[in-house]
């Protein structure tokens, strides 16, 4: 017996095509020709000025500022995060293999990206604030004017060196 001739079948595509099809004709009409075509699959936000071009009484400016900041260091963390199972899911592959040069390489892009998220975001506290991480920076860039890159030392003969007498 064919489901299309009896009259349960009808009735089932009666309703079928009762709901169905209101909702396939707002999408195919209206919903799909105003839906911008993006090529990527999460929302693109437009890049905001840094905190450094905001005025002190500007908190719009502040806030979008922030608010860049915070997606900024989700997508860090993420970054971080696809380099650290990639280096881990290396090692497991092959447990006889453990330490062989093949991970090497994604252990240094893991280490190199590490130090860089350190750099911008480390030992800022549980909530982070555009404005300190923006001091930080600030007050690093002068540390490696005076002494040179952080981790090589001092420099020779540096004005601003410690004394080893105090």
């Amino acid at each position: 017996m064919d489901i299309d001739r009896s009259p349960i079948g009808r009735f089932m595509n009666f309703m079928y095509y009762l709901i169905d099809g209101p909702v396939t004709f707002v999408r195919e009409k209206i919903v799909e020709p105003n839906q911008q075509h993006y090529p990527y699959y999460h929302q693109i936000f437009r890049r905001v000025p840094g905190i450094e071009t905001c005025a002190t009484d500007d908190f719009c400016c502040k806030f979008e500022a922030q608010q860049q900041f915070i997606r900024d260091k989700m997508v860090d963390n993420e970054i971080l995060s696809i380099l650290r199972q990639r280096y881990e899911h290396c090692n497991h592959e092959d447990i006889n293999q453990r330490g062989e040069a093949k991970c090497e390489a994604i252990y240094e892009y893991y280490k190199d990206a590490a130090a860089a998220w350190f750099s911008k975001y480390g030992d800022l506290g549980p909530q982070p604030d555009v404005k300190n991480a923006f001091m930080k920076q600030k007050h690093r860039m002068i540390w490696e004017r005076r002494h040179g890159p952080i981790g090589s030392g001092m420099k020779e003969g540096d004005k601003y060196k410690i004394d080893e007498e105090h």
